[in-house]
């Protein structure tokens, strides 16, 4: 199914550069055909700030009149204070509530008077009933994934984020740029006809002393997937949980990612991202691999182990840790990529920031 399509043809036909209100049918990724204006004129964002933000331009925070904002703060606070420095508007802008802790509200969403309410996948699915006082308002719900992390969807999203922003072009060039990228990532891998590499996953959000999220086919199993990785915890692990050590230590990986946040508990936990160290994030990555039994890993011994910033994934921005992924699984044939130009080339091309830190590094890092 190609979700967006229909409407994204539709908004480019209305004119050249710029797009009139009008109304229009949109097929979101849960193939729903929801009808509205477009662009909405104020929107209410469940999920992925950055993706709206990039996708929409300038014109997308003026058009923000509600959000969920608890996860991006607490999870990545260096990147909103930036954010809210460059654009103060978004202090005021209402906060809703979060779904994965149930405190979104319905009645803070109906305060807002929103054109049009915009959910992940999850997030729809998880509010489930409680959305009929949306619809009996006469407020259309429109779903989104990144989160799945497939190419289709991703491509979708970005596409039916620009539809709303009255933005189809812009989300055109960076689906474009996002699927371009991904395809010479597949055919060199192809044509090569290598081996599929053994890869491990784990969120390092509980440090060393303990083993956390490793992920099945969706999330960072699906972007292993993606760029030709063994994801050696699919067999064991659906979506998202901890592997058992003994499993890990007998599927014998050959390259082991260590996913972080900036800001974490654990003085040992894995810490990636805005204004991190990179001397300080080696260090924390090092301990991992002093975990009982890890010295007789492949990935350990012969030094394949990396660190990578989780706030970069569920995002069209995770083209630069596939291209990394794909790095670390393939050295010989992707020595010409960059991925940190490509994570930081696209903030200068799309959004107002300019972050600075540690987004992704070896063992050897300094």
């Amino acid at each position: 199914m190609r979700w967006g399509l229909n409407v994204l043809a539709l908004v480019l036909g209305l004119c050249g550069t710029a797009v009139q209100a009008a109304v229009a049918t949109i097929q979101d990724v849960a193939n729903r055909k929801v009808t509205l204006d477009l662009p909405a004129k104020r929107i209410l964002l469940g999920f992925y700030i950055e993706d709206y933000f990039a996708v929409g331009g300038d014109a997308s925070f003026e058009r923000l009149v509600g959000m969920s904002r608890g996860w991006f703060v607490k999870s990545r606070p260096a990147a909103w204070s930036q954010y809210v420095a460059q654009k103060p508007m978004l202090q005021q802008v209402p906060d809703v509530g979060n779904v994965q802790d149930q405190t979104f509200s319905i009645e803070k969403v109906l305060a807002t008077k929103p054109d049009v309410v915009v959910l992940a996948d999850w997030q729809y699915k998880a509010l489930g009933s409680d959305l009929a006082r949306l619809e009996n308002a006469g407020i259309p719900v429109v779903v989104i994934d990144y989160n799945a992390q497939t190419l289709e969807r991703h491509l979708a999203s970005t596409k039916i984020l620009g539809a709303l922003t009255g933005e189809p072009q812009r989300a055109q060039r960076i689906a474009s740029e996002y699927q371009q990228a991904v395809t010479l990532i597949q055919q060199r891998i192809a044509k090569a006809q290598l081996p599929q590499p053994r890869i491990y996953i784990e969120l390092g959000d509980k440090g060393p002393a303990e083993y956390s999220y490793t992920y099945g086919k969706n999330m960072w199993g699906a972007m292993a997937d993606l760029v030709g990785g063994n994801n050696v915890a699919e067999p064991f692990i659906k979506t998202w949980g901890a592997i058992n050590p003994e499993q890990l230590l007998a599927s014998k990986p050959e390259v082991i990612l260590i996913a972080g946040y900036e800001n974490v508990l654990n003085p040992t936990a894995m810490q990636m991202g805005l204004g991190i160290d990179a001397k300080s994030a080696a260090q924390r990555l090092a301990g991992f691999t002093q975990r009982s039994g890890w010295s007789d890993l492949p990935a350990v011994k012969n030094k394949r182990v990396y660190g990578v910033y989780h706030g970069a994934t569920r995002s069209i921005m995770d083209l630069a840790l596939l291209q990394y992924m794909a790095k670390s699984l393939y050295p010989t044939l992707f020595k010409d990529l960059d991925p940190q130009a490509s994570y930081l080339g696209f903030y200068r091309n799309y959004l107002p920031i300019r972050p600075e830190g540690t987004f992704m590094l070896g063992l050897d890092s300094k």
